[in-house]
């Protein structure tokens, strides 16, 4: 039985698709992970969820450490027989609640200490902690610890932040290697932080590559500094990781952000990005994103997109859909989430096809003019 295995079967410039195999099954890279916070990916079952073509799904140690509680999860048989995902499970460690919720918290060198945003109650969560966690929900691939500065903080913070979070993940490395059974068949990946700094994303993955981990995330962007600015960090900020290992950008991103990052070495994605527009009436397709709240969509019998083989694009048109949203059902909601995780899973195969042709440069060129239009 496989722990956690990496291969790069091609490779085209940066970009390249491979495979990580794991006990509970192979995940093909480059790869999109669903957001399934709270042990639910909103608007969706989770065999429609892997109808879309997903391997991997992402659940967060935070929430699910507040409701309904990670001993409850784990008296209940672990989170995969919980919400019926029998498929590997990436957990967040809960770092970028640490930014997200900074009204809430208090920072030390133990850990966070958080008000929780349901009821108020006070609760420390330490690197020990976060991977008590996510082995109490038997999560496949954990999250070490760390913290998530936003960009635009005064270097000197940056780096303080950064170098905590090196300490933090030495701390995770130590708690999750105690973890027995599970540490035997789960991975372990690091976080580089230090915000858009050269120097300080050189020094993180330093440190992150001499304490050893199965792979490592890029962490700290996708947080206000704009495409441009990521684009440009994640130039000098991917090659400084391990070649052998696989590289995930957290909480990313647009499709136009997938595609620019796999040009430039990501293998793994995560983003709220699909299921959030879904409920809010808007669809991404090859032709760009549309806003079914459009007038011009209430009597368009075309589907969504005309590329696309989901069951959303095989059975309603537009004009359902935009009656959908407009009178508020929930139908539409999962309709257009379902179609989006279904195109942003094709998005993913077709850029794994590319490399392997060793066409990926083409293929982007193409999708970057194509999906520029919007209606």
């Amino acid at each position: 039985m496989t722990r956690f295995a990496f291969t790069v079967h091609a490779s085209c410039d940066k970009a390249r698709c491979g495979t990580i195999q794991m006990r509970r099954g192979a995940i093909r890279t480059p790869a999109f992970m669903p957001v399934g916070t709270a042990a639910s990916v909103k608007a969706m079952k989770p065999r429609d969820v892997r109808a879309t073509g997903a391997d991997i799904i992402l659940g967060n140690t935070y929430h699910l450490m507040l409701r309904p509680g990670a001993e409850r999860i784990a008296r209940l048989g672990g989170l995969h027989a919980f919400m019926n995902w029998p498929h590997p499970i990436l957990t967040d460690s809960g770092g970028y609640q640490v930014m997200s919720l900074a009204e809430l918290r208090k920072i030390t060198e133990d850990g966070v200490t958080f008000a929780s945003h349901l009821d108020g109650s006070r609760h420390l969560l330490s690197p020990e902690r976060s991977m008590e966690i996510q082995r109490l929900l038997g999560s496949d691939i954990v999250m070490a610890f760390d913290e998530c500065p936003r960009a635009d903080r005064p270097r000197d913070e940056i780096a303080r932040s950064m170098e905590l979070s090196m300490r933090w993940a030495r701390r995770s490395r130590a708690a999750f290697d105690t973890g027995g059974e599970h540490a035997a068949n789960a991975a372990l990946f690091g976080i580089q932080q230090g915000a858009l700094d050269q120097a300080l994303r050189r020094e993180s993955a330093e440190a992150l590559t001499a304490i050893g981990f199965d792979g490592y995330a890029i962490g700290g962007l996708a947080v206000g500094e704009g495409q441009e600015a990521m684009f440009a960090t994640l130039d000098f900020a991917a090659p400084m990781l391990p070649p052998e290992a696989p590289r995930y950008l957290m909480g990313v991103g647009k499709p136009d952000d997938l595609v620019g990052a796999v040009e430039r070495g990501v293998d793994m994605f995560d983003c709220v990005l699909p299921t959030r527009s879904g409920r809010n009436g808007q669809a991404f397709t090859w032709a760009g994103p549309l806003n079914l709240r459009n007038a011009r969509h209430a009597e368009d019998s075309a589907p969504l997109d005309p590329r696309c083989a989901c069951p959303t694009c095989a059975d309603y048109t537009r004009a359902y859909l935009h009656h959908l949203v407009k009178a508020g059902e929930m139908l539409g909601a999962m309709l257009l989430t379902e179609h989006n995780l279904s195109f942003y899973q094709q998005l993913m195969q077709a850029m794994r096809e590319a490399i392997d042709a060793g066409t990926f440069a083409a293929f982007a060129a193409e999708f970057r003019k194509e999906h520029g239009q919007s209606s």
